[in-house]
């Protein structure tokens, strides 16, 4: 039997270069599910995103939604695209197994929290200011750098992960720190900053808003002493005062310090995202 995938309408194509479309599962042309194929703006369409794949009951475990992903992979291929990412749920083994065999690894995860009714008190020797337009000017060009290394180190390649990190930056503040929703504050520690936090208002969860946590860092002098925890303190304060009762995040795989820190802070994985390189 043949396994192929069937677009269900044309291709969708957008002003700065996009592409998506959707595709029926079929064994010899009988549908048996279904897969979405988009490009990722976020990386200047160089990347494309596997969203949606379904197989019906009995077709599954014969093999189909292997092709329908290779086959998924040879349309990106086509479109310009050096990734395919692919999200799926901390529960979804079936999927996490088919991403590896196909030779997907977990780049990043996206958390979030639920927060308790009361906002939590910061640590003893820590007090929190708003960010000045000085630091945010300073912060703002080492940012767009650090972050573009972050993907860069990940396999993204520099030109693409530039862009990114340009367009994020754009996009997410507008306004500096007039951006509304938006909150920069600094952590300080007898008399001096010792890390700085971003956060603003985000749909952490579809239909569902609360505040995301976007940037967080301790300098680099005063790692290891706590200060990392006291943030994610604050980033709740934050949110409370902003009447968030969801807080978002997401973190590099391979940032385990950070992992273990949210984790012990109750955050949960509510997507793992997978990468994989097409050659």
């Amino acid at each position: 039997m043949t396994t192929t995938l069937r677009p269900t309408g044309p291709l969708q194509q957008t002003a700065d270069g996009g592409k998506s479309r959707s595709y029926e599962v079929c064994v010899n042309s009988r549908p048996v599910g279904a897969l979405d194929i988009a490009t990722d703006a976020a990386f200047g369409h160089r990347a494309g995103i596997l969203q949606g794949l379904r197989v019906a009951e009995p077709d599954r475990r014969r093999g189909r939604a292997t092709v329908a992903v290779l086959a998924a992979e040879e349309v990106l291929r086509d479109w310009g695209c050096e990734q395919a990412l692919a999200s799926v749920e901390p529960g979804a083994s079936g999927a996490t197994r088919l991403l590896a065999s196909l030779g997907y690894t977990e780049r990043s995860r996206t958390m979030d929290k639920e927060l308790a009714p009361e906002p939590p008190s910061l640590p003893e020797g820590v007090e929190a200011r708003p960010m000045s337009d000085a630091e945010y000017a300073t912060w703002l060009a080492d940012g767009i750098d650090a972050f573009a290394r972050e993907w860069i180190d990940r396999g993204t390649p520099p030109g693409t992960a530039r862009a990114k990190s340009e367009r994020s930056h754009r996009e997410n503040l507008p306004d500096g720190l007039a951006t509304p929703g938006v909150t920069f504050r600094v952590l300080v520690h007898d008399g001096s900053a010792v890390g700085h936090l971003w956060v603003s208002r985000h749909e952490v969860r579809p239909g569902r808003w609360g505040s995301y946590v976007y940037d967080v860092a301790v300098t680099e002098e005063m790692r290891g002493r706590g200060f990392g925890r006291a943030l994610m303190l604050l980033a709740e304060q934050v949110a409370h005062a902003s009447g968030s009762d969801l807080l978002g995040l997401h973190v590099f795989t391979d940032n385990t310090p950070a992992v273990r820190l949210y984790e012990s802070l109750r955050y949960v994985t509510v997507h793992r995202n997978f990468v994989k390189r097409l050659l």
